[in-house]
């Protein structure tokens, strides 16, 4: 498969924007779509907000292939359908976003992707997946208590990934 890598990072970049702290947000401190958590797990800190606020692409470009882009195999995915996945991983978590390939393609959903799912990755159509996995994001979004707070714009983000995945997959 062809490495996608740096083409979806530049786009969940756009998708995740820079430094938040919303009230709302679970996750706290964030920016550039790394939370506090993930990046001093990452990198061994226990970083404040200034350091937060100072996190550039050069910080998160290692994070991003090791943490979402490697756990998710997505360089043995057809194009399009590793965008679906990687943007949902960075999203909600690289488990869940795992579950919902398998579960486009129909294999155990175990989180773990190894030769039997992507086995049947190759043996489907990647408009399919790529359109099954963003209904599922949809009903999980809209399952969330956070949703009245989020849900436009992660509804919108969906529809976004949905539409580019598909023209990925097409050559476009």
């Amino acid at each position: 498969m062809r490495e996608n890598f740096s083409t979806c990072l530049e786009m969940v970049l756009k998708h995740e924007g820079g430094y938040v702290n919303h009230p709302h947000d679970p996750e706290g401190m964030t920016n550039l779509g790394i939370t506090k958590k993930t990046y001093d797990n990452f990198y061994g800190t226990d970083a404040d907000e200034d350091d937060m606020r100072a996190i550039t692409v050069k910080d998160v470009r290692p994070i991003y292939k090791q943490e979402y882009w490697d756990r998710c195999k997505c360089d043995d995915l057809p194009s399009g359908v590793d965008w679906a996945v990687f943007d949902w991983a960075v999203n909600s978590g690289t488990s869940r976003a795992i579950k919902a390939l398998q579960k486009a393609v129909g294999t155990l959903e175990d989180g773990i992707i190894g030769e039997f799912t992507l086995g049947a990755v190759r043996q489907s159509q990647p408009s399919e997946v790529i359109n099954r996995i963003a209904i599922y994001r949809d009903s999980f979004y809209r399952s969330l208590n956070h949703f009245d707070t989020f849900g436009k714009g992660w509804i919108r983000r969906n529809d976004e990934t949905r539409e580019t995945a598909l023209n990925m997959g097409l050559g476009t």
